[in-house]
């Protein structure tokens, strides 16, 4: 390539002597860019230091630093004599392509090919509708998270960092930090009836990462599961991911239909539910469906997979006792989520497993992402140890309890007649059911247009739901917002 000369680079570029970025930064970055989108070719020499001085009106020191730095990150080269040129072989060329390409590809590259859990992932990525904006009325699972106590939790994270930092830096357990599994195991026996004791505690990153270990170790790509019919998304999409035959067993006034369970998938390997308080219908599994459920897996060596994600807040009696207190088999895996009882970005959750499945469950903990933040376990030790957990539950509970009552009689006033709210015993939403006939997906793309997120329960179904409604979050939002929200969804469903 011959040699270009360029007298005149003021008009590629300016500098700007107000800025806190020094001079010779600023003509560095100028003349690299240039280069490298081609407004200045390869082989092109530079004016000497002297001359570009005089063209921009900056010092001379100002120029050769900028030289200097193009010079050792080899974007220019310079010959004894000869003068300095743009070098023939950029450095970015082997990290990136060249800005201001105009080349088009050839032909279209076919679409890489998956493995069948590969397609199913990607079947969940073009479904998975997760906001990651900031949460708007009516989204469920959103907790008061600005009534957390961010000043205690500040002080306990620098004690933390103060008492012991070495072993916080290094890889800890995979199944857990020991306080933190003991603390745990405490809570569970006496506020859920949970019978385990700490060695069957195995941390996680949040119920989702306890779904995917269950499915890993317990079951094999084919086989069946139960699953509610509505229930949770993101227990369906990892149950389906894993490569796993699901059969939408419907939900009654009692919980999970066992009878219907057995005559649509007789020989299923595993039952997920949400028997505290059935996502998102809100109904409570009765005495004799838990029984009845527990039977089943005995005598089918089939397993449990309990999710109690929000049974802390029940607002017209105790917390109910979890399944797995009932549990005389050994097939139920019990898991529970701190996401909701504290804050989301917090990806601490907890499995309580059978004896004989400790061993496997933590090598699959290990392998899975060896295992979470050290930090954040101690601290939420000591959050727990001292008793401010349980506090900030109450607080919570009786904080849940007063939104509940705003929203049902803002609701009631906006929407009676048309919509019809479930009972809201316990949790952090309720489900508002529309009049046959009304597609409750249509009202949610009208409630979102309208700023809200109310989640269609068919949403939440494998085929079609028997009842049509929305899902509606209130724990997250003030009383003054939720009185708002209902007005605007009022309006918004108008004419349905």
């Amino acid at each position: 390539m011959g040699r270009k000369s360029s007298t005149f680079l003021s008009p590629l570029f300016a500098l700007d002597p107000a800025s806190a970025e020094p001079l010779y930064h600023q003509l560095y970055q100028g003349i690299r860019d240039a280069i490298l989108d081609g407004r200045i070719a390869k082989g092109t020499q530079l004016p000497s230091s002297r001359l570009l001085s005089a063209e921009l009106s900056v010092s001379r020191n100002t120029v050769v630093n900028a030289y200097a730095q193009l010079l050792a990150e080899g974007y220019l080269e310079g010959e004894a004599g000869s003068g300095t040129y743009v070098t023939l072989r950029l450095p970015d060329e082997s990290l990136r392509a060249v800005r201001g390409s105009t080349g088009a590809p050839t032909a279209t590259p076919d679409p890489p090919r998956l493995s069948r859990q590969g397609q199913a992932l990607q079947r969940y990525a073009t479904t998975h509708t997760l906001s990651r904006n900031e949460p708007r009325p009516f989204r469920p699972g959103v907790p008061a998270v600005d009534e957390f106590p961010f000043r205690l939790w500040e002080r306990m994270v620098a004690q933390q960092w103060r008492k012991h930092p070495w072993p916080m830096l290094t890889y800890g357990p995979a199944e857990g930090y020991h306080p933190l599994r003991v603390a745990i195991a405490d809570y569970l026996r006496m506020a859920r009836a949970v019978r385990c004791d700490w060695r069957q505690v195995i941390l996680v990153s949040g119920s989702q990462q306890a779904i995917d270990l269950t499915a890993r170790v317990l079951l094999d790509p084919g086989d069946g599961v139960w699953m509610e019919e509505p229930g949770y998304r993101g227990a369906r999409d990892s149950l389906v991911a894993a490569g796993l035959a699901l059969a939408p067993v419907p939900v009654d006034a009692e919980g999970i239909s066992v009878s219907a369970g057995r005559a649509m998938a007789p020989a299923a390997r595993l039952a997920y539910v949400t028997p505290s308080h059935q996502f998102p219908s809100g109904v409570t599994m009765s005495v004799a469906r838990r029984m009845e459920l527990l039977r089943w897996a005995s005598e089918s060596g089939a397993w449990i997979l309990e999710d109690d994600y929000d049974s802390e807040f029940r607002f017209v009696s105790r917390p109910l006792s979890a399944l797995q207190g009932l549990d005389e088999s050994g097939r139920v895996v019990y898991t529970g989520t701190f996401s909701k009882v504290l804050f989301p970005s917090m990806r601490l959750g907890y499995l309580v497993v059978p004896p004989a499945l400790v061993e496997v469950f933590t090598a699959a903990r290990s392998i899975a992402d060896r295992h979470s933040p050290m930090v954040d376990q101690a601290v939420l030790a000591e959050f727990m140890r001292e008793g401010h957990f349980g506090r900030h539950i109450r607080r919570m509970r009786t904080l849940y309890q007063e939104r509940r009552d705003v929203v049902v009689e803002a609701l009631t006033r906006e929407l009676g007649g048309f919509l019809e709210l479930s009972p809201a015993a316990a949790g952090m939403h309720l489900v508002g059911w529309l009049p046959e006939g009304v597609d409750d997906r249509a009202a949610s793309q009208r409630a979102l247009e309208a700023g809200l997120e109310a989640q269609a329960i068919s949403a939440y179904c494998l085929g079609q739901p028997a009842r049509r409604g929305l899902m509606l979050g209130y724990a997250g939002y003030s009383p003054a917002a939720l009185k708002h929200a209902s007005g605007q969804l009022a309006r918004a469903l108008a004419g349905l």
